[in-house]
């Protein structure tokens, strides 16, 4: 599975670290930026990193912010996006069951690297239910 990775500043230490554990569990990924805890805008990241998803270049995508609140708006400007903020495993698993998300979003200040590859692994593990929700998220795509 191909991973589209990405952060701003406030990110980018968590991002590293996730970087490290997605290749210990061989996964492959792009790091779609930042490169620094130099300020940045957080746009200029989770958008490419985004389209790339939407484009299927990639299965799946992270992006981390500090609140992931930013990451999260900006990934779900791009159709086809579906960018859930996940802070604990449960909500990590409820959006792929429920809401097919293809975005995992982190945040920075909410979550430290052992909590992130618990997120993470449950995520990317975690296959769509569909049934009722599939009607649901196809209703999503259609707006």
């Amino acid at each position: 599975m191909r991973i589209a990775i990405g952060s701003d500043h406030g990110g980018y230490k968590l991002k590293e670290e996730v970087k490290s554990y997605l290749s210990s569990e061989k996964y492959e990924y792009k790091d779609f930026g930042c490169n620094s805890e130099e300020s940045c805008d957080y746009p200029d990241f989770g958008f490419p990193a985004a389209k790339a998803v939407s484009k299927k270049d990639f299965a799946r995508g992270i992006l981390i912010c500090k609140s992931g609140i930013g990451m999260s708006i900006v990934a779900n400007k791009v159709k086809g996006i579906r960018a859930a903020l996940c802070n604990n495993v449960d909500t990590a698993k409820k959006s792929r069951e429920h809401n097919d998300a293809n975005i995992l979003v982190l945040s920075a200040d909410a979550t430290d690297i052992n909590k992130a590859k618990e997120i993470i692994s449950i995520w990317l593990n975690t296959e769509f239910a569909g049934g009722r929700h599939k009607r649901r998220v196809e209703k999503i795509e259609g707006i």
